[in-house]
């Protein structure tokens, strides 16, 4: 029986929401080289395999976080996935901006949240966790006790996990970079020596490319 790690990262090779390319790298926003470069947004447009993620999420929720009182996404890329979530478990939904808006209200976060909300936090895609987190902690400062984090996809790096480890909050993901990464692998999406470049570019992907 497949594992829901093989399940989700097969589903994202499928639709080419995620793009594997070691000869001609991507370049982040960040400014890092990358032989990967993954979309979850592309999910959105296949009804079958959104019902399986958002699904999914819900039922991380479910299981480890039962006390959830509200769900709140990640602005912009999770603002859908949260909003399905919230709407799969019956919970009330908010969205963090990654800064207040400079018109109206100035708000940064939208929506109706109570103090002492206990609330989870869903995002499409985990990498050093830095936006991630300064989402975790404006809610703090709005009084809210944040259970944790899920999201659909992670790349693992070591200074993402001593991040969360750090501020103190749990993050569940559906699959991970080297779940991706083993799966294109066995279907034959890349070769075994493409697969060496993408495993040895997580370890530092700072650098990776730079001559």
């Amino acid at each position: 029986m497949e594992t829901q790690e093989k399940i989700i990262a097969k589903l994202l090779l499928e639709i080419k929401a995620v793009r594997l390319d070691t000869e001609t790298p991507f370049t982040w926003a960040s400014g890092w080289k990358s032989p990967i470069y993954c979309d979850n947004r592309k999910i959105y447009s296949y009804p079958k395999h959104r019902k399986l993620v958002y699904k999914s999420l819900a039922k991380i929720i479910q299981n480890y976080y039962p006390q959830t009182d509200t769900i709140a996404g990640v602005a912009t890329g999770a603002i859908g996935w949260g909003a399905l979530v919230a709407e799969e478990l019956g919970k009330p939904f908010v969205y963090v901006r990654p800064k207040p808006k400079d018109h109206g209200t100035l708000s940064q976060i939208e929506g109706e949240l109570p103090k002492g909300a206990n609330v989870v936090v869903v995002e499409d895609l985990i990498s050093t966790g830095n936006s991630s987190l300064s989402v975790v902690n404006e809610l703090l400062k709005a009084g809210a006790n944040v259970l944790g984090m899920v999201a659909v996809f992670s790349y693992n790096f070591d200074v993402a996990r001593r991040s969360f480890e750090y501020n103190n909050c749990e993050l569940r993901t559906l699959t991970t970079y080297d779940a991706l990464v083993d799966q294109a692998l066995s279907c034959n999406y890349i070769r075994e020596e493409e697969a060496n470049t993408l495993r040895e570019w997580r370890y530092r992907p700072e650098i990776w490319g730079q001559v």
